[in-house]
């Protein structure tokens, strides 16, 4: 129960760092995203703020034996570039610059109803129902 507890407690930090920063307005990205007009760059700082928590945070974790509420840590164990891992990338970085949403900023911004975070939404989990059932999780 206390692992539920600091999970809750870690996402919704996160939900309020992406609110905080802007991160959950549309906008805000395709201005990123948008060089030739407008630029903005705080989306940059943002990311960087948040490759600089990561990396200290990792650091810890690794120093440790084992994570506080489990017996092991689950690194991750694939580490190869492969047509899958590409692929799922083009089709991030394509949505996200249509949409100006990535799933964590989408699904904080799901309560204010607003019409095209619903349909972003929709679109994402049917593409993760399809993926899956398509292809076998390695």
């Amino acid at each position: 129960m206390k692992a539920i507890a600091v999970a809750f407690a870690a996402g919704a930090l996160f939900a309020l760092g992406l609110v905080v920063s802007g991160m959950t307005e549309p906008a805000k990205v395709i201005g990123f995203l948008s060089v030739a007009h407008h630029w903005d760059p705080s989306l940059a700082f943002v990311m960087g703020g948040g490759i600089a928590v990561y990396a200290a945070f990792v650091r810890l974790a690794r120093a440790r034996q084992a994570p506080v509420f489990d017996s092991r840590f689950h690194w991750p164990t694939v580490t190869a570039i492969d047509l899958r891992l590409v692929g799922g990338s083009v089709l991030f970085g394509i949505g996200w610059g249509l949409s100006g949403y990535c799933p964590g900023p989408a699904l904080t911004s799901l309560p204010s109803g607003a019409t095209g975070t619903i349909v972003f939404v929709v679109a994402m989990v049917v593409g993760i129902a399809a993926t899956r059932a398509v292809t076998a999780d390695p």
